[in-house]
């Protein structure tokens, strides 16, 4: 449901945070708590495999998601699949635009099926068979989000689209300053990328810093072939170095190098200038409460008196341009 705002209210947004990030990857959900997070990719022309998740002993599934990526050169088509054994209701098709091969992804809600059997499981990595219907298919992403009451409070947000060749900017913003020497900070960011090989890349920055321009390459799938070529950034890679080689970018990135203390928003940028491979999914967890391209939650409004004064003073800086403009 949407509100209009009183000018009032819109001047002191605009004052008080950044500007929505321009982003083909739009934010599809946030969890803020005591929560972690466990990603994982898949992809073979046999079209059957395993994907898994790793969650602890303990822990609470509270969302779980599949995507699948797919490619062809007539549009998006049609998919579906399995996970152990339920079948998968895929949602509708996101394609890119540009796109130089109909490259696309669609996301489904697998929380009934990955749900009762990691709660109250023995933790570790659980492993799940996954099938496709369609060879056009390149190759599946898990998500699973989970509480655990002994974990810090954290965000974790999921964006998801696809990537637009020119680039996606993605902010998040958080209400109190971040110190990055903090004991336990950590900040970090996966991607999926889909329908890349062969040195197709993408480059992705950090607060202004490049730090890679090899993301992707078919880390995931088990044949250099169409319909297996995916890659995502998992539970089990490590960090990848900066500014890595292609066969050495993990997908998987420590944001913490590239924040400075007393900063109040991470800002990265993914950018696929060659438009023949797709990011279709980020995730990224963070320490503490953040707002992924929006205002941190339980941020406070200003009173009515200093809304008052942010648009009289808006009025006032609108009437000296005017006069400006008519002086000239």
């Amino acid at each position: 449901m949407r509100f209009k705002l009183p000018l009032a209210l819109v001047l002191t947004a605009t004052l008080l945070y950044p500007a929505a990030a321009d982003a083909s990857l739009s934010e599809f959900a946030t969890f803020v708590g005591t929560y972690g997070v466990s990603t994982d990719g898949f992809g073979s022309t046999t079209q059957s495999g395993t994907i898994s998740a790793e969650v602890p002993a303990g822990a609470t599934v509270v969302a779980a998601y599949l995507y699948t990526a797919t490619f062809s050169f007539s549009g998006p088509q049609a998919v579906g699949g399995t996970l152990d054994g339920s079948p998968i209701a895929y949602g509708p098709a996101v394609a890119q635009v540009p796109s130089c091969c109909g490259l696309s992804s669609n996301r489904a809600d697998v929380t009934a099926i990955v749900k009762p059997i990691i709660d109250g499981g023995a933790g570790g990595v659980y492993n799940f068979t996954v099938t496709e219907t369609n060879s056009a298919q390149d190759g599946e992403a898990l998500v699973v989000v989970y509480s655990l009451a002994s974990l810090p409070v954290s965000t974790v947000g999921i964006l998801d689209g696809f990537s637009n060749s020119s680039g996606d900017n993605t902010a998040i913003n958080f209400a109190d300053p971040l110190d990055p020497t903090a004991a336990g900070f950590f900040a970090e960011m996966r991607i999926a990328s889909s329908f890349s090989c062969c040195s197709q890349t993408s480059t992705i920055s950090v607060n202004g810093t490049t730090i890679t321009q090899n993301a992707g390459n078919f880390d995931d799938g088990l044949q250099q072939a169409n319909g297996s070529l995916i890659t995502v950034g998992g539970y089990d890679d490590p960090f990848s170095s900066l500014l890595p080689s292609y066969g050495d970018d993990h997908e998987r990135y420590n944001l913490v190098p590239y924040i400075a203390p007393g900063d109040t928003t991470i800002s990265v940028r993914t950018v696929n200038p060659s438009g023949d491979d797709n990011i279709f999914l980020a995730v990224f967890h963070v320490t503490g409460e953040a707002g992924i391209n929006e205002p941190p939650p339980n941020t406070p409004i200003p009173e009515p008196g200093t809304l008052s004064l942010l648009a009289i003073g808006g009025a006032a800086v609108v009437r000296k341009v005017r006069q400006r403009r008519k002086a000239a």
